[in-house]
């Protein structure tokens, strides 16, 4: 099952502006869907994405409403900028700015939402995958001359 769907933009726009912006051709709302997921999993690239996300077959294994959310006003912000009827663009906008300052933050560390897991470490590279922050250094050298 997929991650969003078309229904689940009643929370942030009604269904006849969706109907009205997209003139009934549900493609333009699953493209908007789909790149709004995708604009959101690039600021997240230390989480599991396919727990978090799932994929067509798959439900989520963490499902979080917040996440959900974020999605749906970077989706409607999408839908919203190809034709504005009845709509207020600038509460549309700030919606969307702020839930990208918010991805930016979990993207710095600065924000570690609740129950969102990690990336799983792979032993066979020596970084750790799901920290932000990496560090390594040279092995002393002795100089004698």
């Amino acid at each position: 099952m997929p991650f969003l769907v078309k229904d689940d933009l009643k929370t942030h726009l009604y269904p006849e502006i969706v109907e009205e912006i997209t003139r009934a051709d549900d493609t333009i709302v699953e493209r908007a869907i789909s790149s709004a997921i995708a604009e959101v999993k690039s600021y997240l690239n230390r989480y599991d994405l396919f727990k978090l996300f799932g994929d067509a077959e798959t439900e989520p294994e963490v499902f979080s409403e917040h996440l959900r959310n974020l999605c749906i006003d970077v989706a409607s912000w999408h839908l919203v900028k190809l034709a504005n009827p009845n709509i207020n663009l600038e509460l549309m906008r700030s919606v969307y700015s702020d839930a990208i300052k918010f991805l930016e933050k979990v993207m710095k560390g600065q924000a570690d939402p609740e129950g969102w897991p990690y990336k799983p470490d792979d032993p066979t590279t020596p970084e750790d995958e799901n920290t932000s922050v990496q560090w390594s250094s040279n092995r002393k050298r002795s100089n004698h001359f």
